[in-house]
């Protein structure tokens, strides 16, 4: 199994919710709505990239768009192997959360 970063967990579960044709704007706007901070472009392309290289993402380029000056929107969408992943992923958290409750957890 190749680990997953918890960031990288965080952006590969949104990608598989969003389901398709998810793009970098719409990716930062769930994950900062999910975290409740401000993620910044750079670090959440920096976390794609990684993901893409692992074969977890696929980058589809789409059609330039005059709403764009022309620019192409990239699209990311999550693969069987980044699918795999993120349910190992879930069934390690999973385990690793077992037996704890929130009230517990609140009172550290």
């Amino acid at each position: 199994m190749i680990g997953l970063t918890f960031n990288e967990m965080l952006i590969l579960n949104i990608i598989w919710r969003l389901k398709e044709n998810t793009y970098g704007a719409e990716i930062r706007r769930h994950i900062s709505e999910m975290t409740h901070k401000n993620w910044n472009y750079g670090t959440m392309y920096c976390i794609l990239d990684q993901l893409v290289k692992k074969g977890f993402v696929k980058r589809i380029i789409g059609d330039p768009s005059p709403v764009r000056g022309g620019r192409k929107k990239i699209f990311y969408e999550i693969t069987p192997v980044g699918k795999k992943a993120l349910g190992e992923a879930f069934k390690i958290n999973k385990a690793l959360w077992e037996g704890f409750s929130i009230p517990e957890i609140e009172q550290v």
